[in-house]
């Protein structure tokens, strides 16, 4: 990969450029990333100022269709262009100048022409914050799920464990997906506290192959639930098995989740020195 620092060679006008960003934003007031009659999204301003920036407009496609109120520290978007031919580092602060100030650009690296954000990705990780206190915290609110009932991480982690490798997650996938498969392999599933202002702070951090709709927020809300001691480790296996929704196990609210990283092979990256 290369740096902003690293100087490039022009590319002719006339040649296509593939570019992946690396895009942080605070998702409280857009209607999620992707495009849509009613509703600011992320990927519409984002198109907009590359729109500005490139003197043409784009298409940009994203990692991954984060919902309404949903935030991102790593989501990538990517687009093709012929009328850029300096290195992408300049491209950061270009687009920057033209964006709200709850969304940035933080990086950018030049990509092969068959980079494919969704498909050509090796894993993502996503966040999940809750905060678990007799009262909330007024400057966070809109970065985490709230919950005064005392949470038991420990159990949490141990439902958490349950959920790691390689097995069919149709139960924790909310209607609307038209996925081939809703196989999918959980690298890592880690459970956390924190002591914070006047509580805890729990936060749950998947890293998986792929996810289902809504996937991360159904496996939270789940936890939740046996970490409030109101369901046991017996019925997330039940659940598990019988691959079908319980609306015992919640969907935890957007405002709490982030999109942390995407991870894709070094091959993909074009050397630029």
């Amino acid at each position: 990969m290369q740096t902003d620092d690293e100087q490039t060679e022009p590319a002719s006008l006339d040649q296509d450029r593939c570019f992946a960003l690396t895009i942080a934003y605070d998702g409280t007031r857009y209607a999620g990333w992707q495009i849509q009659p009613n509703g600011v999204s992320i990927q519409q301003i984002l198109g907009q100022s590359l729109a500005k920036v490139l003197g043409h407009r784009v298409v940009l496609h994203g990692s991954g269709r984060t919902d309404a109120g949903v935030h991102a520290q790593g989501q990538i978007g990517a687009f093709r262009t012929s009328s850029w031919n300096h290195e992408p580092g300049k491209l950061v602060r270009a687009i920057n100048q033209h964006l709200p100030k709850d969304i940035s650009v933080l990086d950018c690296h030049e990509v092969v022409l068959g980079f494919d954000p969704i498909r050509s990705a090796v894993s993502k990780t996503y966040r999940y914050t809750i905060r678990n206190s007799r009262v909330p915290d007024p400057l966070k609110q809109a970065y985490h799920w709230w919950i005064p009932r005392p949470l038991d991480p420990d159990r949490m982690q141990m439902g958490a464990d349950r959920l790691v490798g390689t097995m069919d997650f149709k139960a924790f996938e909310s209607l609307g997906s038209n996925r081939k498969t809703s196989v999918r392999t959980v690298h890592m599933l880690r459970v956390t506290a924190t002591q914070a202002l006047a509580g805890t702070e729990v936060q749950i951090e998947i890293q998986a192959d792929g996810f289902l709709y809504n996937m991360v927020r159904n496996i939270t809300g789940a936890l939740v639930e046996i970490g409030k001691g109101r369901l046991g480790l017996g019925w997330l296996d039940g659940v598990i098995e019988s691959r079908m929704r319980d609306p015992k196990g919640q969907t935890a609210p957007a405002r709490g989740l982030c999109l942390m990283h995407v991870q894709y092979p070094e091959s993909l990256y074009v050397n630029n020195k």
